[in-house]
């Protein structure tokens, strides 16, 4: 029976085997890198992509915080107005008080009494007068405590002059505010105003 060699075709194969195995080898390899570099490609434009959205972000938050800035400046501004609004209104509303207060003054003066100044802080007045008698300051109390615009009455000093026939007297009182003057039954009520209305 003839022999037959197999030896040159498994070495034939196995060369074959082996060719094949570095080509899938290096096909994988190369697959590999291509892969890792789309990946790179897409991660870099991810990226890109976001840092512009961040970009396009921050500049919308300066936007945003200068139209804030803009909005607490006008609350400010609008803060002021209604602060001046206030104070004018109060000034309005106190311009006729002025005027009862020195009507008032006349009012309550009683005869043989004059003032030679009047000083005012607030709703505090401080008088300076004249009087031909004690009595005649008493009675000057007793008219400012029955007053509709003044009260409180404390006397600070009354001197006899020796060379006149009076005393001169430091008086201080209160000044009622048109907010402040209470009606028969002891509760707020607005004052009348000289012309009678209300």
């Amino acid at each position: 029976m003839p022999r037959i060699n197999l030896l040159p075709w498994r070495d034939q194969q196995r060369r074959e085997r082996k060719l094949a195995f570095f080509v899938a080898l290096i096909s994988a390899a190369a697959l590999a890198g291509v892969a890792a570099f789309i990946a790179y490609l897409l991660l870099g434009s991810m990226i890109d992509a976001q840092e512009h959205r961040n970009d396009r972000l921050r500049a919308q938050i300066k936007v945003l915080d200068k139209q804030i800035e803009e909005i607490n400046d006008l609350e400010a501004q609008k803060q002021k107005f209604i602060s001046r609004m206030q104070i004018i209104e109060k000034l309005q509303r106190s311009r006729p008080e002025v005027v009862h207060l020195f009507d008032e003054l006349v009012k309550e003066m009683p005869d043989g009494t004059y003032l030679t100044s009047v000083k005012q802080s607030g709703t505090k007045l401080k008088l300076d007068g004249v009087a031909q008698s004690s009595t005649r300051v008493s009675a000057l109390m007793r008219s400012i405590s029955a007053s509709q615009w003044l009260k409180d009455p404390e006397l600070e000093v009354v001197q006899t002059k020796s060379d006149t026939a009076g005393s001169s007297f430091v008086l201080d009182a209160q000044q009622i505010t048109l907010s402040d003057a209470p009606d028969a039954n002891g509760a707020k009520r607005p004052l009348r105003t000289a012309g009678g209305a209300q």
